[in-house]
């Protein structure tokens, strides 16, 4: 499984030194990656739906219990056929959609990352690992919603995207950890068995509420449901990947897979029940106004999103066997008609409903993807659609008696708008006649549109035979999000009741709603009136308050002068050393234990004090270096007297080099000029002398504290038997500080990249201008 997950992650690498040649014949390689490991993870369909579940582990940071640990059930093989099933469909498609793109190696490059980065999410078995690429995705999905970066809504876009699910990521990283810490173990797998441990402990609502943040903020929750509509601006190949079966859904994978961990009790189901009813519904009817087809699907992928956190919510076996067929359902059907979207903006450079019609005398094949599309997200008998949409009122009107009614009224308001978005999505550029503008468009590349027909007539193929697709693919699933069995048997009939009741009359109310309901830019700005009180309102206005907050402490705090940093470095020192020693209670001082003084000490500190008063009282910037290293040649004797010549040389070393150094700057500058008030000097030397004072107490503190050895002799017992090295401090510095050592390595080659950058840099002249 690791090499299935680093597949993408070296070809994504190796496009970068060999882009050009993938620009050209070549780039018929790249769809094969997805199909090679949709074939690999095919194989495992027969062995995971007879119940066993496949494990790799591979050490990786063991002492801080991260590690490369995959696990294939099914839930993560649903969730790894669709990512590579549907990044096949994608790569052929985009193959064709960006031909002749300047950028086109760097895109595949970035969903190639994207890829790896899923399934990483969906195969490890070890928390500290899903995080890991769960920030991957957020990361390269910055990259693919701002693919376009020329372009500035493409590039808000992208930084709104990363910041939400940024912010998401962080509050999942604390929650984990604290899931972790509490049962002892990061393997989700040894999870499960720790279910009680976690309720029960006294951090399990901080845990589950930290959990659902990352989890709503990647699968678009309200109110952090707004970042999606605006990552519309990305080409629609990533629209069509990210929005169906990868980005979003990997939220709904995160409370999937935790509901057996933290799930079945009255907090985890509440908030999923309240967060998803509401989205699911608010979504569903704010797609009713959009004339932007992509706009149509981002609202309506929230509501399906909506859906699933509702399922999960209502936490029985009929409703995690309903989850389990939706993902699979919105999956098959979004993708197709995000892919059918791109076709049109491709060959009219339109994506607005109220100027599209007739295309199916011009677009015959994809009219019949998208109208099977259309009727599987509608629900229509013989699709998988209308499985699934049987399965939603069966979960709704098995649940609790008291609110059974409300919650199946608010799953037919839901669906009843899905219906008429899908119609709208999938019809409406289809029907009626076809403009004269629109009489030359014709039919694009084969691989744009057979993928987007495949994808739709497995929602056909699927819904006919239910059983099948039920046994091998989704009753693993549903037991796996469960932790238990969930009995599933599809079935394409069920006999006249409720359920097909209420799923005719949501089929006809959807329909009449797309009949008379026209979408205008009239009734889309009369909805747009309430964008003040929206949440993006709020987050942009939370945005503007720390960035003006920011300005401020940056004025404050950094000025640009020196002096200024290093007078408040020192008195936050001063303040926090002086409260450490306030609080540690009064030194005794015995003075009869000290040394006595010499008279070459006296010579020295004398000398030093001398060379003090040079420094500030001078006005030469050349004799203050001088006396400030005679400063340093005074510290040398000091240490020689007490018998540390290594340190007396490194400092005499380093003293000469400085003053060398320094007088070779400042040799051609103008003396000091003279600026300084004297307020400003008394409280500098305030500021000195506090800081001098508080050293030597902490110095004479420290002489009568008890000499412990315990660490040093740690070092020294372990430095070779751990380590292999005879030298202590090289040991401590390469080895049990590896990881600081590892960051100021990786600061220095960021900063080292940086200058090369600079160096390098060409600007034009209205650049430099």
């Amino acid at each position: 499984m690791l090499f299935t997950v680093l597949t993408g992650l070296i070809t994504s690498s190796l496009l970068i030194p060999f882009g050009k040649l993938i620009k050209t014949k070549w780039s018929i390689l790249l769809p094969f990656i997805p199909v090679l490991l949709f074939l690999f993870y095919a194989l495992h369909v027969p062995t995971v739906a007879g119940g066993t579940n496949l494990l790799q582990h591979l050490p990786w940071v063991p002492t801080l219990g991260a590690n490369l640990d995959f696990r294939l059930d099914g839930l993560s093989l649903l969730f790894a056929l669709l990512i590579t099933g549907i990044g096949t469909a994608i790569f052929f498609y985009g193959r064709s959609y960006l031909k002749g793109h300047h950028y086109f190696d760097r895109f595949f490059a970035y969903l190639l990352l994207f890829m790896s980065a899923m399934l990483g999410v969906v195969l490890s078995n070890n928390m500290l690992t899903l995080f890991v690429f769960w920030e991957l995705t957020s990361i390269s999905s910055f990259f693919l919603i701002g693919f376009n970066n020329d372009s500035r809504a493409s590039r808000s876009s992208a930084l709104m995207a990363l910041s939400i699910t940024g912010l998401g990521g962080f509050f999942l990283l604390a929650g984990l950890i604290l899931a972790g810490h509490v049962a002892g173990t990061y393997v989700i797998s040894e999870l499960f068995t720790k279910h009680g441990l976690l309720v029960d402990h006294p951090l399990y609502p901080l845990i589950v509420t930290l959990v659902c943040l990352g989890a709503f903020t990647k699968s678009a929750q309200f109110p952090f449901h707004f970042w999606l509509p605006g990552a519309m601006k990305a080409p629609t190949p990533v629209s069509a990947y990210l929005h169906s079966a990868t980005m979003v859904k990997a939220g709904i994978y995160l409370l999937a897979r935790f509901t057996p961990i933290l799930g079945h009790t009255e907090l985890w189901n509440t908030t999923l029940l309240v967060v998803g009813g509401f989205t699911m519904a608010f979504a569903a009817i704010h797609a009713l106004f959009r004339t932007d087809l992509k706009g149509i699907l981002a609202y309506s992928t929230i509501s399906a999103l909506g859906v699933l956190t509702f399922l999960l919510g209502l936490d029985t076996p009929e409703a995690f066997v309903a989850a389990s067929v939706f993902i699979l359902v919105h999956a098959l059907y979004k993708a197709t008609l995000f892919m059918i979207t791109g076709i049109i903006d491709h060959e009219t450079h339109t994506r607005d409903i109220t100027k599209l019609s007739g295309l199916r005398k011009v677009l015959m094949p994809v009219f019949i993807a998208a109208i099977l599309a259309a009727l599987s997200s509608a629900g229509v008998p013989l699709t998988f659609g209308f499985i699934g949409k049987d399965l939603i009122y069966e979960a709704t009107l098995h649940y609790r008696e008291n609110w059974s009614l409300w919650l199946t009224a608010l799953a037919v308001i839901t669906n009843i708008g899905l219906v008429a978005a899908g119609f709208m999505a999938g019809l409406k550029p289809f029907t009626g006649q076809l403009p004269t503008a629109y009489q030359n468009v014709h039919l694009p590349y084969k691989s744009m549109w057979i993928p987007p027909l495949i994808l739709a007539a497995l929602g056909l193929l699927f819904g006919i035979f239910p059983g099948v697709v039920g046994e091998y693919m989704n009753y693993q699933t549903a037991n796996a999000i469960a932790g238990a069995d969930t009995h599933m048997d599809l079935k394409i009939w069920h006999g006249f009741n409720v359920v097909l009741i209420l799923s005719v009359a949501t089929l006809v109310s959807g329909g009449l709603i797309y009949v008379f309901h026209t979408p205008s830019e009239r009734k889309l700005a009369a909805i747009e009136r309430f964008n003040r009180l929206a949440p993006q309102q709020v987050f942009l206005y939370i945005a503007q308050t720390c960035k003006r907050l920011a300005i401020s402490f940056t004025q404050l705090f950094h000025n640009g002068y020196l002096r200024s940093y290093h007078l408040k470095i020192i008195v936050f020192a001063e303040l926090l050393l002086g409260y450490k020693l306030w609080i540690s209670g009064p030194i005794h001082i015995h003075f009869d234990q000290l040394t006595p003084l010499s008279w070459y000490e006296v010579v020295i500190v004398a000398i030093l004090i001398g060379a003090l008063y040079i420094i500030v009282s001078t006005r030469s910037r050349l004799t203050s270096v001088v006396s400030t290293s005679v400063i340093g040649y005074c510290i040398c004797l000091m240490f020689v007297f007490y018998s540390a010549p290594d340190l007396a040389m490194t400092q005499f070393t380093i003293d000469t080099l400085t003053t060398v150094l320094f007088v070779l700057v400042l040799y051609k500058l103008p003396g000091f000029i003279n600026l300084t008030s004297r307020a400003v000097l008394v409280r500098d030397a305030i500021v000195a002398l506090g800081f001098g004072a508080i050293l030597s107490l902490i110095a004479l503190r420290v002489l009568y504290e008890p000499n412990t050895t315990t660490i040093s002799d740690f070092y020294g017992e372990n430095a070779y038997l751990l380590a292999k090295g005879k030298n202590v401090v090289n040991v401590i510095l390469v080895d049990f500080r590896g990881i600081d050592t590892m960051f100021e390595t990786v600061v220095l080659s960021i900063a080292a990249l940086g200058v090369y950058s600079l160096i390098r840099l060409r600007l034009k002249s209205s650049e430099k201008e």
